[in-house]
């Protein structure tokens, strides 16, 4: 197996050294960034497998990072660690792209597992174009693993990788409700009631990029916080299933 490459950008040299020592001491080739701008520079001219990335940064913050990775058309798996840790910041990191979301202080465990599960998760996606039997395309609904693009009524969207594979879990099950276990386990790797947040906000954002209407069925959302915001939408493929999880009608059908 190739040695995955990874690349740590944060402006803090003592964490930055900390996270390359325990990486680098994990089996992967470390390379690191001192900057958001050096960040960017290394990512968009270099390979890697996946990107650890601060978001308080000088020259260019991590929320601009991402949002540049991500219109540059790479799909590399974004971890990014951060100390800031409300709803809106982890939402606005998922809106630029982000995979994955730790708060500092973390513990160098949780990131080496994030990283794993990551790799692993990308590792699923590539591996689909080879699979036959699986479920690709469903009545108005493409996925495009290699891509990580989806074709809905001939209208082509840019999916992040944690969205792809959202998506595609659904797909599998399309016209059945998928539980938020099934989807933790089958998009992260592990069920935890602590990243159901985490979830519903990339649900959100696929929501917004595969339907037709989004317009809210609420007269005022202005209290709704993000977490929230996906379910008061009139959905025609994405619904929720109340106390169970999400459902894929891929023909259009309630």
């Amino acid at each position: 197996m190739n040695e995955k490459r990874i690349l740590i950008v944060d402006d803090d040299d003592e964490i930055r050294d900390l996270l390359e020592f325990d990486v680098r001491a994990s089996g992967y080739f470390v390379d690191t960034a001192k900057d958001g701008m050096e960040g960017l520079n290394k990512a968009l001219n270099n390979t890697y497998d996946l990107i650890l990335l601060d978001v308080m940064m000088p020259k260019m913050n991590g929320f601009d990072v991402c949002k540049n990775i991500r219109q540059a058309k790479l799909a590399i798996p974004i971890l990014m660690l951060t100390a800031k840790g409300t709803i809106d910041d982890k939402t606005e990191g998922f809106d630029c792209g982000a995979d994955d979301y730790l708060v500092k202080p973390f513990d160098i465990q949780e990131v080496l597992l994030r990283i794993r599960v990551l790799l692993r998760r990308n590792q699923v996606v590539e591996d689909k174009t080879a699979l036959s039997d699986e479920v690709l395309k469903a009545g108005d609904i493409e996925i495009f693993p290699e891509t990580l693009e989806a074709v809905i009524v001939n209208k082509k969207v840019k999916l992040t990788p944690t969205e792809f594979e959202i998506l595609y879990c659904l797909m599998q099950h399309f016209n059945n409700a998928v539980t938020l276990a099934t989807l933790l386990d089958e998009v992260w790797g592990y069920d935890s009631d602590e990243d159901v947040r985490m979830l519903r906000v990339h649900v959100g954002g696929l929501r917004n990029k595969i339907e037709p209407d989004t317009k809210r069925t609420a007269a005022n959302t202005s209290k709704i916080s993000p977490e929230q915001s996906e379910w008061v939408k009139k959905p025609k493929y994405l619904h929720t299933v109340t106390n169970v999880g999400y459902k894929l009608t891929p023909f259009g059908e309630g």
